[in-house]
């Protein structure tokens, strides 16, 4: 008689735990990158009254033992990382992990794993979550290279810091020049360059026809001659493309600033019947800029975009993935700590190592289907009730068992 009222409280006890675990999902139905939690049970070890008897040769066959169960008992709570739905914010510092990756977060002195990508800036520049952990990945060097194999660095976006120019080193022109054109045809094209201080300067260039299928070239800096280089002959073969003549180099001498040397290359031009279209399709200079806005791509690599019209990588996000990510500890916050059983986390760079992509400008919703929760819920409650009743039964026959003696 008593096993069934301690069979009865275990499952009071169990179901009351699981209707927790069911209020804990609805309440973060709304909460970002939130991942649902399951209860599962198992039986409590059984009381064997009677063993099992093996057949008898020759005799009555075998018999199966006999066993009372002693309730039931919590076998695991587990954490559910399916994909959440992804809702669009068009806010520029909102990630959200489309994969089985996490963002790598640390105080100082403790690192924590999230899927909530609802980042912004700190008045140092810092990226942090809305706790403030700052968010961790790699910073690029002075050349915008970033190397991932180094360690994790805080994420910084210096707003407003200074890019230096760059003085003009190579020139490239494309477009045509007129191959019917009679010898003496000039055709003169132009564009800015930029000198080390990053001031602007007009760079032309003026083909003259001399002869069949060659083209003279000179280059003046603001209609001045350069001091070194400067000219030159182009030379087309019968096809119309350049066979000799297809670089040259010029050296001005700029006051106050570094003498300006360029490499020009003349490949790409053709020599067809038209008009002619000889134009500097490219130059690698440009003047000083400041850092105005930020862009991200999938692979979480933030890029600057300078006032200068230039841009350059600054940082990339780092993302973890572990072993066993329902080992991992939750921590509040949306955060997780590894634990014994997760595994040590695996760093490295969106779009490798199956860590998934970066959506920008949106935020993982929670996973929690109402649905299913409301069906639990019931569930949940009629076990609860069950339990109850058992329990209730049970106190009746003794209570019946009690009345004999009277």
């Amino acid at each position: 008689m008593m096993r069934s009222l301690f069979s009865g409280v275990s499952g009071l006890k169990n179901h009351q735990t699981r209707m927790d675990v069911i209020g804990n999902n609805i309440a973060n139905v709304n909460t970002v990158a939130f991942k649902a939690s399951r209860v599962t049970f198992e039986d409590i070890l059984s009381q064997t009254i009677e063993g099992a008897r093996s057949p008898q040769a020759g005799g009555a066959g075998g018999v199966n033992p006999k066993q009372v169960g002693l309730g039931v008992r919590i076998g695991s709570i587990d954490t559910l990382f399916t994909q959440g739905g992804l809702q669009t914010t068009d806010n520029p510092t909102d990630f959200a992990i489309q994969g089985d990756g996490f963002f790598v977060v640390s105080d100082g002195r403790q690192t924590y794993y999230t899927r909530d990508g609802a980042f912004k800036l700190s008045a140092d520049g810092s990226l942090v979550n809305s706790g403030g952990l700052r968010v961790q990945g790699w910073l690029a060097d002075a050349n915008g290279v970033i190397d991932t194999t180094k360690a994790l660095q805080d994420i910084y976006i210096p707003l407003g810091t200074q890019m230096k120019p760059k003085a003009t080193e190579n020139v490239t022109f494309e477009g045509n020049l007129d191959a019917n054109a009679p010898d003496g045809t000039t055709w003169v094209t132009s564009a800015q360059v930029y000198d080390s201080l990053g001031n602007v300067h007009t760079l032309s260039i003026t083909f003259t026809k001399n002869g069949t299928n060659t083209w003279n070239w000179e280059a003046t800096l603001d209609g001045v001659a350069p001091s070194g280089g400067g000219s030159g002959t182009i030379v087309f073969d019968t096809g119309g493309l350049v066979s000799s003549g297809g670089t040259g180099g010029v050296e001005f001498n700029v006051p106050g600033a570094n003498a300006l040397n360029v490499a020009i290359d003349f490949s790409a031009l053709t020599q067809f019947g038209g008009n002619p279209s000889a134009y500097i399709s490219y130059q690698d200079g440009y003047k000083a800029g400041s850092l105005d806005m930020v862009t991200t791509d999938s692979n979480g690599i933030i890029t600057g975009i300078f006032t200068n019209g230039q841009s350059k990588p600054l940082a990339q996000i780092a993302l973890a993935t572990f072993p066993n990510p329902q080992g991992l500890l939750k921590q509040g916050g949306n955060l997780y700590q590894i634990s014994n059983n997760s595994g040590l986390p695996s760093i490295g760079p969106a779009n490798s190592g199956g860590r998934g992509s970066i959506a920008v400008g949106a935020l993982e919703m929670s996973n929690v289907d109402l649905a299913q929760e409301f069906t639990n819920m019931i569930v949940t409650q009629r076990g609860f009730q069950a339990n109850s009743r058992v329990i209730t039964t049970s106190d009746e026959m003794l209570q019946d068992l009690i009345n004999i003696k009277r």
